[in-house]
Protein backbone atom coordinates (compact mmCIF):
# COMPACT_ATOMS: atom_id res chain seq x y z
CA UNK A 1 0.00 0.00 0.00
CA UNK A 2 1.37 4.07 -1.01
CA UNK A 3 -1.38 6.22 -0.21
CA UNK A 4 -4.97 6.97 1.43
CA UNK A 5 -6.98 9.32 -0.19
CA UNK A 6 -10.22 10.17 1.23
CA UNK A 7 -12.91 11.37 -0.77
CA UNK A 8 -15.72 14.43 0.84
CA UNK A 9 -19.01 14.62 -0.63
CA UNK A 10 -19.72 18.45 -1.74
CA UNK A 11 -22.98 20.21 -3.30
CA UNK A 12 -21.30 23.19 -4.29
CA UNK A 13 -18.40 23.83 -6.35
CA UNK A 14 -17.87 27.50 -5.36
CA UNK A 15 -18.30 26.54 -1.63
CA UNK A 16 -15.58 24.14 -2.08
CA UNK A 17 -13.21 26.38 -3.78
CA UNK A 18 -13.83 29.23 -0.83
CA UNK A 19 -13.24 26.26 1.68
CA UNK A 20 -10.52 24.24 0.50
CA UNK A 21 -8.93 26.49 -1.30
CA UNK A 22 -9.41 30.34 -0.17
CA UNK A 23 -9.49 29.76 3.13
CA UNK A 24 -7.35 26.06 4.35
CA UNK A 25 -5.07 27.27 1.41
CA UNK A 26 -5.39 23.87 -0.70
CA UNK A 27 -4.00 24.09 -4.31
CA UNK A 28 -6.67 22.31 -6.98
CA UNK A 29 -4.77 19.87 -8.82
CA UNK A 30 -7.54 19.24 -11.20
CA UNK A 31 -11.11 19.34 -11.89
CA UNK A 32 -13.41 16.31 -14.03
CA UNK A 33 -16.76 16.17 -15.29
CA UNK A 34 -17.47 13.87 -17.69
CA UNK A 35 -19.54 16.36 -19.54
CA UNK A 36 -20.61 19.92 -19.42
CA UNK A 37 -23.49 19.78 -17.00
CA UNK A 38 -22.38 16.84 -15.32
CA UNK A 39 -20.93 16.49 -11.56
CA UNK A 40 -17.82 17.36 -10.57
CA UNK A 41 -14.87 15.38 -9.03
CA UNK A 42 -11.11 17.17 -8.14
CA UNK A 43 -8.16 16.37 -6.19
CA UNK A 44 -6.91 19.22 -4.08
CA UNK A 45 -3.92 18.92 -1.82
CA UNK A 46 -1.60 20.91 0.50
CA UNK A 47 1.73 19.31 1.91
CA UNK A 48 1.34 15.73 2.15
CA UNK A 49 -2.49 15.70 2.29
CA UNK A 50 -4.52 14.84 -0.77
CA UNK A 51 -8.38 15.12 -0.84
CA UNK A 52 -10.76 14.07 -3.79
CA UNK A 53 -13.93 16.53 -3.41
CA UNK A 54 -17.19 14.70 -5.29
CA UNK A 55 -20.64 16.10 -6.58
CA UNK A 56 -21.50 12.46 -7.82
CA UNK A 57 -24.22 11.16 -5.34
CA UNK A 58 -22.46 7.68 -5.35
CA UNK A 59 -18.65 8.01 -4.40
CA UNK A 60 -19.36 9.33 -0.38
CA UNK A 61 -21.74 10.27 1.90
CA UNK A 62 -21.67 13.94 3.56
CA UNK A 63 -20.21 14.30 6.95
CA UNK A 64 -17.36 12.13 6.69
CA UNK A 65 -13.98 12.80 8.87
CA UNK A 66 -10.55 13.06 8.22
CA UNK A 67 -7.35 13.07 10.92
CA UNK A 68 -4.41 15.02 9.08
CA UNK A 69 -0.89 15.21 11.54
CA UNK A 70 0.73 18.64 10.94
CA UNK A 71 3.42 20.45 12.32
CA UNK A 72 2.96 24.07 13.17
CA UNK A 73 -0.30 23.55 14.46
CA UNK A 74 -0.49 27.31 16.25
CA UNK A 75 0.95 28.77 12.98
CA UNK A 76 -2.11 26.66 10.97
CA UNK A 77 -4.67 27.78 13.38
CA UNK A 78 -3.00 31.85 13.42
CA UNK A 79 -3.03 31.59 9.54
CA UNK A 80 -6.46 30.93 9.48
CA UNK A 81 -7.72 33.25 12.18
CA UNK A 82 -5.76 35.74 10.36
CA UNK A 83 -8.34 35.14 6.91
CA UNK A 84 -11.32 35.83 8.93
CA UNK A 85 -13.64 33.22 7.16
CA UNK A 86 -17.04 33.92 8.31
CA UNK A 87 -18.31 30.59 8.51
CA UNK A 88 -15.75 28.80 10.60
CA UNK A 89 -13.63 29.98 14.38
CA UNK A 90 -11.53 27.05 15.26
CA UNK A 91 -9.79 26.51 18.36
CA UNK A 92 -7.02 24.64 19.15
CA UNK A 93 -7.65 21.80 22.22
CA UNK A 94 -5.41 19.61 24.08
CA UNK A 95 -6.73 16.18 23.99
CA UNK A 96 -6.02 13.64 27.18
CA UNK A 97 -4.72 11.68 24.47
CA UNK A 98 -1.52 13.66 24.26
CA UNK A 99 -2.27 16.01 20.99
CA UNK A 100 -2.98 19.15 20.47
CA UNK A 101 -6.46 19.16 17.90
CA UNK A 102 -8.18 21.78 15.68
CA UNK A 103 -11.84 20.58 13.97
CA UNK A 104 -13.11 22.28 11.42
CA UNK A 105 -15.91 21.52 9.88
CA UNK A 106 -16.65 22.18 5.61
CA UNK A 107 -19.97 23.41 4.38
CA UNK A 108 -20.99 19.50 3.23
CA UNK A 109 -20.52 18.32 7.34
CA UNK A 110 -17.55 16.64 6.54
CA UNK A 111 -14.76 17.09 9.38
CA UNK A 112 -11.01 17.83 8.78
CA UNK A 113 -9.25 17.50 12.43
CA UNK A 114 -5.53 18.73 12.71
CA UNK A 115 -3.47 17.21 14.99
CA UNK A 116 0.10 17.74 16.64
CA UNK A 117 1.84 15.26 19.39
CA UNK A 118 2.51 17.40 22.15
Amino acid sequence: MKQSIPIFRIFDVEKAKEFYITYLGFSLDWEHRFEEHFPLYMQVSSGGITLHLSEHHGDCSPGAAVRVEVEGLKALHNALESKAYAYANPAIESKPWGTKEMQLTDPFGNKLIFYQWV
